[in-house]
């Protein structure tokens, strides 16, 4: 059945009204303050009713506080070095993984730490020292700052300890260390910058050796150019 004009707008403004007093009371009453007074007992109630879920909503829509990953993986370096694949990443776990042991030291006492720090290398898609376990070339530390995981420094392979074929430095170097250069017996020089894991003062950096070659120096230097360290017993 038809209905008229009229009777349409009434009921289209009967429908507005009921909308205005749940979803648009709120910025109503703060655009027309003087009108406040003449709202019924009864209007306030349903104006107070409407706004709880609002304040509800906005505290569940609160963000939660983010919780930390409990491992951290950062890629150091990658590239191609003798037609292989090669990468070095840092993985750090916030808590010693399920299964891990501390080895022992030369006195029997077990190393100390809570937190475990592990240096993954490849070179052809196969993981140096992967025959030593899950958890070879990694260290015990003591959280996110732990000093004594600095200033370390080696040659990595697969073949005879890392004194032939190709070979990964890898340094895990002082804060002020920006970046390290390998000088090569017949003249070149492989630069690589120094990386560090989010959240943790822990950093290295890391350089392909090329099979058949020689290291006459490693040096290291900061972001200004100031050599800091320089070795010369690499080989």
């Amino acid at each position: 059945m038809a209905l008229s004009f009229a009777r349409k707008a009434a009921m289209a403004g009967a429908a507005l009204a009921a909308l205005g007093g749940v979803s648009f009371g709120a910025s109503a009453s703060e655009a027309a303050p003087g009108q406040a007074a003449h709202h019924s007992a009864s209007g306030q109630a349903a104006h107070h009713r409407a706004s709880a879920p609002a304040s509800v909503a906005a505290k569940r829509s609160a963000p939660a506080h983010r919780q930390e990953p409990q491992v951290v993986t950062q890629v150091i370096g990658g590239g191609r070095v003798d037609g292989h694949r090669w990468s070095v990443a840092l993985e750090f776990h916030r808590t010693l993984p399920k299964g891990y042991t501390a080895p022992k030291l030369p006195d029997g006492t077990t190393t100390q730490g809570t937190s475990l720090l592990c240096q993954r290398m490849y070179i052809g898609g196969i993981r140096i020292d992967h025959q030593g376990g899950p958890w070879s070339d990694c260290q015990t530390v003591t959280g996110t700052q732990d000093p004594g995981a600095s200033g370390g420094m080696g040659l990595w392979g697969l073949h005879d300890k890392g004194t032939s074929g190709t070979r990964l430095m890898v340094s895990t170097p002082e804060a002020e260390v920006a970046y390290g250069v390998v000088s090569l017996s017949d003249g070149t020089h492989v630069r690589a910058t120094t990386v560090k894991v989010p959240g943790t003062t822990y950093r290295a950096w890391a350089a392909p050796l090329p099979g058949g070659k020689t290291i006459t120096t490693v040096d290291q230097y900061d972001t200004h150019g100031n050599r800091l360290t320089h070795d010369t017993y690499w080989r």
